[in-house]
């Protein structure tokens, strides 16, 4: 099924950067445990994938709820263990982080062409990953907050959840200096016609894809 992803307008309008966002597939089966219910959606991923960036692969993060970051360099994609957080500079690059409640969040900065792609739960947010990303950013790349790009995609929000996390986020962007920040304002818990939902669905769902690269000049 083809959703809009109206929300990523502030990146598309970027040049050189290509980003994306997988929905929830229909008539797939996602009682089962997180990896299992992966796989089988393993293979609308890749097609989203080929047909967007025109790859095979893709990096992915381990996820474990913290506010670690790992730089992606170059070589054939693979998990990279212990952290929440993809960056890069490298073109052709494609980074991915999975959600299903967390959100997703997008920066990128206008100036370097650097990205990056982070995962953000209540824990997450906590911890501050967005502070952590923007400055392994600037460590790596000499990234600017102002010079970013921002974009916070769906993930669970009031009432379905009783923290909001979401504008913890938004928060830390303006305290940062984030120069252009955009909440998308999606609720996941609210149509699960159109995403997954660990706290609605009591965590038997998929997952949700959000996907970003550099683009090779």
């Amino acid at each position: 099924m083809t959703r809009a992803l109206s929300f990523l307008d502030p990146l598309h309008r970027i040049p050189g950067l290509r980003v994306s966002f997988v929905y929830r597939v229909p008539d797939v089966d996602v009682d089962g445990q997180r990896d299992e219910v992966i796989e089988r959606l393993r293979p609308f991923f890749l097609a989203r994938v080929q047909a967007v960036f025109g790859k095979e692969d893709w990096w992915r993060a381990e996820q474990v709820h913290g506010k670690g970051i790992a730089e992606v360099t170059d070589g054939e994609p693979f998990e990279l263990v212990g952290v929440d957080g993809l960056t890069t500079i490298s073109p052709g690059q494609v980074l991915g982080i999975y959600v299903a409640d967390c959100a997703p969040i997008w920066l990128a900065d206008r100036r370097s062409g650097a990205i990056g792609l982070l995962h953000s739960g209540r824990k997450g947010t906590e911890l501050g990953i967005l502070r952590a990303g923007l400055e392994q950013m600037a460590e790596s790349y000499g990234t600017r907050p102002e010079d970013v790009v921002g974009v916070l995609g769906p993930c669970i929000r009031p009432p379905d959840y009783d923290v909001d996390f979401a504008a913890d986020i938004v928060r830390d962007a303006q305290e940062e200096g984030v120069g252009e920040f955009h909440d998308s304002g999606i609720n996941t818990g609210a149509d699960l016609d159109a995403f997954y939902s660990y706290r609605v669905e009591k965590g038997r769902t998929g997952r949700l894809l959000a996907l970003a690269m550099r683009v090779p000049s």
